[in-house]
Formats: structure tokens, C-alpha cells, sequence
């Protein structure tokens, strides 16, 4: 029985991977990566390391055994048909005969756009019969504060999100939820919807960003189609900017403010506040 962990060298992948290393054995866990040299950290440690790509069904083809517990983080190649890219992983853990399929999905409550592939990829994992976990993972922190570049300089937080609140979390606070579900029982066909325990506005991580620096930054708050704009200026693709929009819509909406409580239950702490994640990004 092995622990499979895909996409295990992207940012909540590697957190994933770690906190792991502190519950089982090494070589109960298996780092499935595109290239082994980002993950030579891990296999100097002991972990298993299998080489496969999303975009390469037949990469996964053998890479799973009966028993195994798989985390499916979900990929972001929002151009590459991520439902199909996602598929192809669950039906080789299907035919593999897996304990237990996990996969990072969104909010039940998200009707942005970028729900749609997460849905989709829901859809599949309930027809398939596999025994599933759903973490339907909230906003990161690091979504914000590992942009702070232009919001220093500029001394402003753009965003299209008016007065909405989000009950956003850290990265090693999803990842601890997830190590709970793979190490764990009980976990077979249950949905958890993740989220930090407080939730936050746009004006509140502005005067935050401004105690915490010493400088005046405001919230300027912008129409969707602006941000757009905005976001397509710095050099995204309108695609992808328009999706990032979609989202501001929805925490406008409520959609991304909602503390089940279902994260810090599973992660046995209360989650992190944004201004931790703030002052850990400031100082690196």
C-alpha cells in the first residue's frame, strides 16, 4: 500500500509531500512528478518518485496498485481540457483498484467559471465508483500575498471584488486536511468543504498590508471588465484574466466567504489568519 500523491512538486504538492513525511514511513509514499529533477529533495529522503503527466494518460498507466490512496491535485492548465486531463488519472486508479481517491475540487457554493472543470472532474469520480474524498478547497492566502509586488509599489489593492469577504486559508492548511483524509479512516464518499476560519474583506487586507509596512495602501475597488483589463495589461492571457474577474464576482456574491469549519477540524488547529501569511511574505 502506497500513498500517491500527484503533482507533487507544485506548491500545495510539496506541501502535501512534507507533512506526510512526519506520519508514515518514506517509502509508503510515492511523489508522482513531469520532472524527477524538481524532486530530487524527496528521493534523497526516501520517497518513491513515478514519473507521469496529465496531459499523458497512458503515463499513469500501471503507476497505481490495489489499495493505494491517491491525491489528485487538480491541474492548472486551464487550457488543456482539465476534466478529460483529470479523467485519465481516475481511470487508472479505477482499473488499479485504489482504496481511496481524493481530489482537490472547489466550493459547492463557487459558480465562477472556474468551477466548471472541478464539477465536471466530481461528476466523473461519483460515476466511476471508486471510493472518493472530496476537499473542495477554498481560496489560498498566497494568492494574494505572494502578489504583493505591484500592490507595494502602486500602494493599492485592486481588486473586483467590492465589499466581498473570503474565508481564505494558507497552503499547509489545506495540505494538513489532506494528509488527515490519506492517513486516516472513515474518510470513503465524504465531501469536505474547506475554508478558514475567519473571513475577510479587501479594505481589511489593505489597512493590514499598511500596519504591517509602514506605507498607506488603499483598496481600489474596480469593475469586473476593468480588472480585466488590468490583469490582461500586466501580460495574462484575456482567458485566464477573465476567469481571475469571474472569481472577484463571486467573492463579491459571498461565494468564497463561507466557514464550514470542516478545515481546521481536519487539520486539528485553526487555520491561518492572512495576517500571518502577510508578515511570512513581507519578511521573505
Amino acid at each position: 500500500m502506497s500513498i500517491v500523491v500527484t503533482g507533487a512538486t507544485g506548491h500545495l504538492g510539496r506541501h502535501v509531500v512534507e507533512q506526510l513525511l512526519e506520519k508514515v514511513p518514506a517509502d509508503q509514499i510515492t511523489a508522482v512528478v513531469r520532472d524527477k529533477d524538481k524532486a530530487t529533495d524527496f528521493a534523497a529522503r526516501g520517497v518513491k518518485l513515478a514519473v507521469a503527466d496529465y496531459n499523458t494518460p497512458e503515463t499513469f498507466d500501471g503507476l497505481f496498485t490495489a489499495g493505494d490512496k491517491v491525491l489528485l491535485i487538480s491541474g492548472n492548465e486551464f487550457d488543456k481540457g482539465r476534466v478529460g486531463q483529470h479523467t485519465g488519472v481516475l481511470d487508472a486508479a479505477k482499473a488499479a483498484g485504489v482504496a481511496l481517491f481524493v481530489y482537490t475540487s472547489a466550493p459547492g457554493s463557487l459558480t465562477a467559471a472556474l468551477a466548471d472543470d472541478h464539477r465536471g472532474t466530481e461528476q466523473a469520480i461519483l460515476e466511476s465508483g471508486v471510493p472518493y474524498a472530496l476537499l473542495r478547497n477554498g481560496w489560498y492566502n498566497e494568492n494574494y500575498t505572494e502578489q504583493l509586488a505591484p500592490v507595494l509599489e502602486y500602494r493599492a489593492v485592486t481588486q473586483a471584488a467590492g465589499e466581498g469577504r473570503i474565508a481564505s486559508a494558507s497552503r499547509a492548511d489545506y495540505a494538513a486536511a489532506a494528509v488527515a483524509v490519506l492517513t486516516g479512516e472513515g474518510h470513503e464518499n465524504k465531501t469536505y468543504e474547506l475554508s478558514g476560519d475567519i473571513a475577510w474583506g479587501f479594505a481589511e487586507y489593505a489597512a493590514e498590508l499598511s500596519r504591517q509596512t509602514g506605507q498607506e495602501i488603499v483598496y481600489n475597488a474596480v469593475p469586473a471588465d476593468v480588472y480585466t483589463g488590468i490583469l490582461t495589461g500586466a501580460g495574462l492571457p484575456e482567458p485566464f484574466a477573465a476567469i481571475l474577474a469571474g472569481v472577484d464576482v463571486s467573492i463579491e456574491k459571498g461565494e468564497l466567504a463561507v466557514t464550514t469549519g470542516d478545515l481546521s477540524r481536519l487539520a486539528g488547529r485553526p487555520t491561518t489568519p492572512i495576517a500571518e501569511s502577510i508578515k511570512a511574505a513581507l519578511k521573505g
